[in-house]
């Protein structure tokens, strides 16, 4: 299948969050995270056990939650440039093409037909444009949840467990496009997912958390090789979810 036509924009080199000396406490809980840095352009994941505070902090990178301490500057992006994606993506009680184009429409961007009705034969629904998104399975609602995240070209996609719903096919159609994507638009995706090998596949840099730090980061290389010898609590990690310790596979 050809890639789907996307105008050129203009991005500034300096896209970019960097997060110091961060802390939020909810409850018993407490993130700390002293420096994070994510540049534009890249695909980053971050890992880490039930509990550990991805969630969370991926709330504060998309500007969900105020922290309680720390500095957040994001040189170059602005509110309109984020957009988080979750497990369970809201749908409006409106048709999927609808959902589709509302963040367009929330921007005074115009549809554009020939873009809009690629997008939605991409993923199968062309012929459903007129169904309610309410309607649609769960992996679905997540495919379209992405489909309308993509349509007005973001800066930063922040991708919380987005998606777990998905089949296989659906999965490999959209790791396909997002290397597409990034070859010809890159932007910074943000991916917190306990699927290691889709964070292998996509992902350049990762940020291994526990107990609410950031305890080790690396390319992904690294993070599958020798970072997860040094760190045991990593390779565990690791091993449990499939990851092994093992090099990414060039290409993949």
């Amino acid at each position: 299948m050809e890639p789907l036509p996307v105008e050129s924009l203009q991005r500034k080199a300096d896209d970019s969050l960097l997060l110091t000396g961060i802390e939020k406490n909810l409850g018993d809980f407490s993130l700390k995270v002293e420096k994070l840095s994510i540049s534009f352009p890249g695909i980053y994941g971050i890992i880490g056990p039930n509990g550990s505070g991805k969630s969370t902090l991926a709330k504060i990178m998309a500007g969900l939650l105020k922290v309680d301490r720390g500095s957040i500057k994001s040189n170059g992006l602005g509110e309109r440039d984020i957009t988080f994606l979750s497990r369970k993506p809201y749908m409006m009680d409106d048709t999927v093409y609808n959902n589709l184009v509302y963040p367009l429409k929330v921007r005074n961007i115009k549809p554009d037909p020939g873009r809009c009705a690629a997008y939605l034969d991409r993923m199968g629904f062309s012929q459903r444009g007129k169904q309610k998104a309410r309607s649609l399975s769960g992996g679905e609602q997540q495919k379209l949840a992405l489909l309308r995240a993509l349509i007005f070209k973001p800066l930063l996609i922040i991708a919380d467990e987005a998606m777990t719903a998905m089949d296989m096919d659906s999965l490999d159609l959209f790791e396909t496009m997002i290397l597409e994507n990034q070859k010809k638009e890159p932007i910074i995706w943000v991916f917190i997912s306990h699927q290691m090998p889709q964070i292998r596949r996509l992902c350049d840099h990762v940020f291994f958390m526990y107990n609410g730090k950031v305890e080790t980061e690396g390319s992904t290389e690294e993070i599958f090789s020798r970072l997860s010898c040094v760190n045991p609590r990593l390779g565990q990690y690791l091993q449990s979810y499939g990851g092994g310790i093992a090099r990414k596979v060039e290409g993949i």
